[in-house]
Order: structure tokens, then C-alpha cells, then sequence
């Protein structure tokens, strides 16, 4: 079983010292310290730039990643405390003999839901898609027999979340460790804590996805080991038990996403407001105070009261649903994201099926995808190609012009794999906006 007073580490990458709780600045924790890192970095501030759900929107009231990121930070926070509130009860020692609070749960809980989309790509999910198309169905084929098995799949089933970690730690120009975030942070950022092979060994939530990519496997094994993560890989296979906490950051963004993105589909004209406001009391009418509902004249007032009162809904029933599971979770056992033992889960089915139809599907989405398709390719096959060339001392003038002017892209990969794993980090740490303007300039309009 794993243990929380391990599982609340402080560790950072390059410590030769522990780090203790009862130590830290009561002003400035050492999880608050993360988020500050978070919040301060380049790649959380290109999320104003990125796609939630409407690539390219222009529209101002439609979510972007950052804001987005900053809604289930909040969630999480208050998550977060809730659960800690009720375990610094339950376990008196992790405050008496560790001097942990309850609010350390929020901090790390905040901070790991402040990064879980830093590194999304381009275009949203869809542009997870089309890096993974490019290396599968397109010009990125070339490289199946040069890489390991599990190379090749970090490309053809390239990961946001992979990404994401890559991000927070790399080291790289002088700076070693990344963001150098505590290793509580990272275990509960880790929503996927295995490498991209075997595909889905069970039906655990843990191996829905993956979380690393293959230069990231040996650090991720020790922050795994600092934490007490339990190995669930065989035969060699890396793979991990969830942080416990890694619950509480999914349960954040679902929430978010099943209300926000349901949001964003009424002010954007997609899904119709009467219908809107009908699945949304079915999710809260037992909470709902009818009286100050009847007082809002405005649909966007009683659309925004509905809203607030959901979300305090999910939370409080998510947070309980943690601690009534608690032991199954230290355990490793719990397999299902805590939304799905939610008693609201067929409303919540509900609303989501509206917005995959009325939203994700939309013809303003699909359209704008496959434009991003076209974009992310062309790119990719530019830099990829350009550095395949310096890699094999081949480059030409316009390869040396395309790398010159992005020295994000690294010249001191040891392999063609990190080479061309740089390539598609530079394309993913792009905004939606610089990747048309470089795809434009690629085509020869400036």
C-alpha cells in the first residue's frame, strides 16, 4: 500500500538534501513554489494561443487552453482541500509527526491541474492526431525501421501527456531538472504512468493512455520510486500505479470539460440555451434553490448560476467518492475515474453527448481540424527532414535556414530518435497562431 507522508514528497530533481514539511516557509510552500513555476513558464503562457475546443476561434468568450487550465487549477484546489481536510484527520500522524496540512493537498492538486494540458499541441487533440498520422500514414513512415518498437510508437501515438512531462523536466541549455518541480507534483501530474508499450494491457484508467515517452523513462523511474509508486509492469514493461492524487486532477478537468465545454457550445450559437438549461437543472435540482433561480431574468445569469452550482455539485461528490475509496486507490486497485462512480454519471453522459454533437462534431471544428491537419504536416515534414539532413551531415542552405531560425530545436540529441522527438516538441510547444504564421512562411508567403 502505498503511503501518503511518502506520496507528499518535496523532492526535486538534484536534491542531496531531504526536504521536510516541518521545515518549509508557512508564506511560501514548497507545492506553491510549483505552481508559481508553473504559471511563470513559457509554455503555460503559449496556452492562451491553444485550442479547448474551437481551433482559431476569434470569438473572445470561447475557452482557450489557459483558461481552461486556470478553471481546473481552481477546481482542483478546492478538490484538493477537501480531501485533504478529511485525510489529516483520518491519518492525525502525516500533521503531528510529518507536519502536513490540508492544504498541501490543494497546493499540489492546483499546481499538477495548472500544467495537465502544457503539453497539448496545436489544433487540441486533433493535433495529437495529426503528428501521430504524419509518423504512421504519411512521410514519417521512413523512420518505422530506424527506431525501436517503442520509439516508433512514442511517434505514431504521440501523447499530450508524454509531452507535458517532457516539458516540466527536461533539461536542456543549463537548465537541469526542467521547472524543477517537487516530485509530488510530477507523481500527480502523471495521469498515464507507463510508456507507450503494450497499448492498453488492461482496462485500468491508468492504461487508457501513456505518460512517457522513451528519453523520459529512467528520471520518471525515480521520481516513482521516491513516491512508493507500486510497479504494475511485467516482463520488463514500465509501468506504475497512479499517484492518488492524479484522481483529483482528472476529476478537475472532467468537471471542467463536461460543464465549460458544454458552455462554450451555448455562447457559441451550437447547442440551443432552452436545451441547455434543461440538462443542466437535471443535474442539480436537488441542490437548486428555486426562489433565487426564478429572481435571474437573463438566460446567461440563470446559465451562470447553473454553472457555479454544477461544478460545487461535482466537487463535493467527486471529493467524497475519493475518501470512501481511499484504500482501494493507495492500493493501486481503483480502476475507473472517480466521475464514473458519480450518482449524477447518466446526467453527466447526457451533457457530454450533446456537446461530442453539437460541439466536437460541429462543422466549425471538423473543418478547422482539417486544416490543422494539413499545417501540422507540412511542418513536421520540413523539420524532420532538416534535421534528419544535419543528423547525417547532409544539410543543405535551406535546412540550415529552417534550423537556424528555431534553435528550440536541439543540436545536441545524441540519437535520431531524440532528433526527430524535438522536431515534434518544437511543432507542440507551437500556438495555434505561430504554427499558421511558420506554415505560411514555409509555403513562401510572408
Amino acid at each position: 500500500m502505498m503511503q501518503w507522508e511518502q506520496l507528499l514528497s518535496l523532492k526535486r530533481m538534484g536534491d542531496t538534501k531531504k526536504r521536510l514539511r516541518s521545515e518549509q516557509d508557512e508564506t511560501r510552500l514548497g507545492f506553491e513554489v510549483d505552481y508559481d513555476r508553473i504559471i511563470f513558464s513559457a509554455p503555460f503562457r503559449s496556452l492562451q494561443d491553444k485550442t479547448q475546443v474551437i481551433p482559431l476561434s476569434k470569438t473572445s468568450f470561447v475557452h482557450t487552453r489557459l483558461t481552461h487550465s486556470l478553471e481546473v487549477s481552481v477546481v482542483g484546489r478546492s478538490l484538493g482541500r477537501q480531501v485533504g481536510k478529511a485525510l489529516v484527520q483520518k491519518h492525525p500522524h502525516l500533521q503531528s509527526t510529518y507536519g502536513y496540512r490540508f492544504n498541501d493537498f490543494g497546493a499540489i492538486v492546483a499546481a499538477a491541474a495548472l500544467a495537465h494540458d502544457i503539453g497539448n499541441p496545436p489544433f487540441g487533440h486533433s493535433g495529437e492526431k495529426a503528428i501521430g498520422d504524419y509518423f504512421k500514414n504519411g512521410k514519417g513512415q521512413r523512420f518505422k525501421e530506424q527506431f525501436s518498437d517503442k520509439e516508433y510508437e512514442d511517434l505514431v501515438s504521440f501523447e499530450g501527456n508524454a509531452n507535458g512531462f517532457r516539458i516540466l523536466t527536461q533539461s536542456k541549455h543549463g537548465v537541469t531538472g526542467g521547472l524543477r518541480l517537487s516530485y509530488a507534483t510530477l507523481g500527480a501530474f502523471m495521469k498515464y504512468p507507463k510508456e507507450s508499450l503494450p497499448k492498453k494491457p488492461s482496462a485500468h484508467i491508468a492504461d487508457k493512455k501513456f505518460g512517457l515517452f522513451q528519453n523520459d523513462v529512467f528520471f520518471f523511474q525515480e521520481v516513482a520510486t521516491e513516491l512508493g509508486l507500486p510497479s504494475r509492469g511485467s516482463n520488463g514493461q514500465v509501468a506504475y500505479a497512479r499517484h492518488p492524487l492524479t484522481y483529483l486532477v482528472e476529476a478537475a478537468d472532467d468537471i471542467c470539460y463536461t460543464i465549460i465545454d458544454f458552455e462554450d457550445g451555448i455562447n457559441l450559437g451550437l447547442i440551443e440555451e432552452d436545451v441547455a438549461l434543461e440538462y443542466l437543472l437535471q443535474l442539480v435540482k436537488n441542490k437548486l434553490k428555486t426562489d433565487t433561480y426564478n429572481k435571474l431574468s437573463r438566460t446567461s445569469d440563470r446559465l451562470a448560476y447553473l454553472r457555479s452550482l454544477a461544478i460545487n455539485t461535482l466537487i463535493a461528490e467527486a471529493a467524497q467518492i475519493f475518501i470512501q475509496y481511499e484504500k482501494d486507490i493507495l492500493n493501486g486497485i481503483f480502476a475507473t475515474a472517480l466521475l464514473e462512480k458519480s450518482n449524477f454519471k447518466a446526467q453527466i453522459d447526457d451533457i457530454i453527448k450533446i456537446s461530442i454533437e453539437k460541439v466536437y462534431q460541429s462543422t466549425e471544428v471538423v473543418d478547422k481540424e482539417i486544416v490543422g491537419y494539413r499545417i501540422l504536416s507540412t511542418l513536421l515534414d520540413a523539420y524532420t527532414l532538416a534535421s534528419e539532413h544535419r543528423w547525417h551531415g547532409n544539410e543543405s542552405h535551406y535546412d540550415r535556414l529552417l534550423l537556424k531560425a528555431f534553435p528550440e530545436i536541439d543540436n545536441q540529441a545524441t540519437t535520431l530518435y531524440e532528433t526527430i522527438m524535438e522536431c515534434c516538441q518544437f511543432v507542440s510547444r507551437l500556438t495555434d497562431g505561430k504554427v499558421l504564421q511558420l506554415y505560411r512562411k514555409i509555403q513562401g508567403s510572408l
